[in-house]
């Protein structure tokens, strides 16, 4: 099973370059989407028919990632072809081979319990949504296009540095030099202290580059403004959630190495500094593009707080990874009709949505109370959860400022949703003639169910799944 979620989109990524049609190539996305979900139900049902090894096996924390992921890349899919068909001045053909091998890679990371093998996933899926970014073929996304490929790549470079020295604690020990994650969780408890806690920097560091937390984020609201908003849902939902994972992998280890506290008290700082930073930069932002790419900062500043308080909160750190990646889909995807009707991004050109475009528009305003944590949405189960995480753990401060920083976020979004919405049309603006289809908001209906499911009745099978995995984070 590992090897067709892996290898099958690579192959329809070759079959999509080979494709002369520039109209029925993104079909081939659904497919590829529709064929990967259902092998991931069957893996996650029967995971003795998947094909296990020591570097590939799918574990509690990793079958959370790949739910989120392959729910993300199917609702997408089907946006895709929407989306594409409307813009038919250009090749669709690198873009449509793109996130068919995105899918692979991120898989492959997923299952990977090699972390070398995780760290040459991770750089992959750089390297394939660059294209993606630069789709617009504009002077902004080019600029956007290279700052995500440099800022990325330090960053993906300090993490393969952190992977060395990962390594090397385990040489310094006296061991042999090992990059397999079962052997390392192993012998962590025998591990050089000084080089494993290099490593854990390193890694917050490279990875937290790959997530976009603050203040390594310089890339984000260049890349999610310029970039078409069903690569804004990729980046937000599907990579992010990949480079999280790699940092939970670097938690089990410093968990069982007996420096939980070291890495927590790193991550809780960065977590919080990071929705402090989303905070004063969603203050008064009239790009609604650059204000999803602060919301997206601010978020993975609430992923790694959840897991630096750990304990009590992990539950809610992992329902978190869901709920964040279904609605971001909501917000980047009808955002995305927003601009395309409008042909700006900039609050003083879009306004009066509500009346050129009413379904995107209220799909717009109901994720962005989605997002910032309001009921009944899946968000305010699993942003509550690590708030009540917090508080029973004894971090009051962090639970305080986390309250607080919430605050300030849901005033600063809501003042430039309400802008967009409300209002009139403007008369002197330039707008295309694009608007409301069924084809590309059917689904991000698809994206607004989940996360009313999640919010309103957790499923008892999901909800057993992130217990096992939050179990299994703290190797219990």
């Amino acid at each position: 099973m590992a090897f067709i979620l892996i290898l099958f989109p690579v192959f329809i990524a070759i079959v999509a370059l080979a494709i002369p049609s520039n109209r029925y190539r993104p079909w081939l996305l659904p497919v590829t989407a529709c064929i990967h979900t259902i092998c991931t139900f069957i893996a996650l049902k029967y995971p003795e028919w998947g094909f296990k090894t020591s570097w590939l096996t799918l574990d509690p924390v990793s079958s959370i990632v790949l739910i989120s992921i392959t729910l993300l890349f199917l609702f997408s899919s089907f946006y895709a072809v929407s989306y594409l068909k409307n813009r038919n001045e250009q090749s669709n053909r690198f873009f449509t081979a793109c996130m068919a091998t995105f899918l692979g890679l991120i898989s492959l990371m997923i299952w990977s319990h090699h972390l070398g093998l995780m760290w040459v996933a991770m750089e992959g899926t750089t390297l394939v949504t660059a294209p993606l970014i630069y789709f617009n073929h504009s002077k902004k996304s080019i600029e956007a296009t290279w700052k995500y490929l440099l800022v990325g790549s330090v960053g993906i470079a300090l993490a393969l540095l952190g992977t060395f020295f990962l390594a090397y604690s385990a040489i310094y020990a006296g061991f042999k030099p090992t990059l397999d994650f079962n052997i390392l969780l192993e012998k962590a408890p025998f591990l050089s202290k000084t080089w494993l806690r290099a490593s854990c920097i390193l890694f917050i560091v490279g990875y937290g580059t790959k997530m976009g937390l603050a203040p390594m984020h310089a890339w984000k609201p260049d890349a999610y403004g310029e970039a078409p908003g069903i690569t804004g849902v990729i980046l937000a939902g599907g990579v992010t959630s990949g480079a999280f994972l790699a940092l939970m992998r670097m938690y089990q280890i410093c968990n069982a190495a007996g420096e939980t506290v070291f890495m927590s008290r790193l991550l809780i700082f960065i977590g919080l500094f990071s929705m402090a930073t989303a905070g004063v930069f969603l203050i008064d932002q009239k790009d609604f593009k650059r204000m999803l790419a602060y919301s997206s900062v601010e978020h993975m500043g609430i992923l790694v707080l959840g897991l630096g308080i750990g304990g009590p909160a992990l539950f809610g750190t992992l329902l978190h990874i869901i709920s964040n990646g279904m609605t971001k889909g909501i917000l980047f995807l009808s955002a995305g009709n927003i601009q395309r009707s409008y042909l700006s991004k900039n609050t003083s050109q879009v306004q009066g949505a509500l009346k050129q475009l009413p379904v995107s528009a209220t799909l717009f305003l109901i994720g962005f109370l989605a997002i910032t944590g309001s009921p009944p949405f899946a968000p305010f189960i699993s942003e509550f959860s690590i708030l009540n995480g917090a508080f029973l753990s004894g971090h009051f401060i962090s639970g305080g400022l986390f309250v607080f920083f919430l605050l300030i976020i849901f005033i600063g979004m809501g003042k430039t949703v309400l802008q967009i919405v409300q209002g009139t049309v403007p008369q002197a603006s330039e707008k295309s003639n694009y608007r409301d289809t069924f084809s590309s908001t059917a689904p991000i209906f698809c994206f607004l169910i989940v996360i009313l499911i999640i919010g309103l009745f957790l499923p008892p099978p999901l909800a057993e799944m992130i217990r096992n995995a939050a179990l299994f984070l703290e190797n219990k």
